[in-house]
């Protein structure tokens, strides 16, 4: 019995999959999650790169960004309507659309974070502690 509902989920999950709406929502969703790690990716990359590095690093940065959100708009324009498209090429479309995007997505990797310095200790003054009581 939960092998049949489970089938008929997958059938009714697919068939969803094919209208355009569906997929224009899914590809939004893909985008926003490569921007995502692209921009984790970069962050990354700036944390490490040494001072003198920074203008190319934001220049290269600034144009992968571009290319992206470039390629997203294009893919969004190009997304048929259903007339226009048979369900078995839907498919096709998008896993051509997530392999645009494939150079964008990088290994992402974590930066250790620096140990603080060790506080100074606190040392008493040579001569000892004075107290000073006002005079009145």
């Amino acid at each position: 019995m939960r092998a049949a509902l489970l089938l008929l989920l997958l059938a009714s999950a697919s068939a969803l999959a094919q209208d355009a709406g569906v997929q224009r929502e899914l590809m939004q969703r893909n985008q926003a999650t490569d921007a995502f790690d692209l921009q984790l990716r970069q962050s990354q990359e700036a944390v490490r790169a040494a001072p003198g590095d920074r203008p190319a690093l934001d220049a290269r940065q600034l144009g992968e960004r571009q290319r992206l959100n470039n390629a997203s708009e294009q893919q969004l324009r190009d997304v048929k309507p259903d007339a226009q498209l048979q369900p078995q090429l839907r498919a096709y479309e998008m896993q051509k659309t997530d392999a645009e995007r494939a150079p964008f997505r990088g290994p992402v990797v974590e930066v250790p974070p620096k140990p603080a310095a060790a506080p100074r200790p606190i040392v008493p003054p040579q001569d000892g502690i004075r107290l000073d009581l006002p005079q009145k």
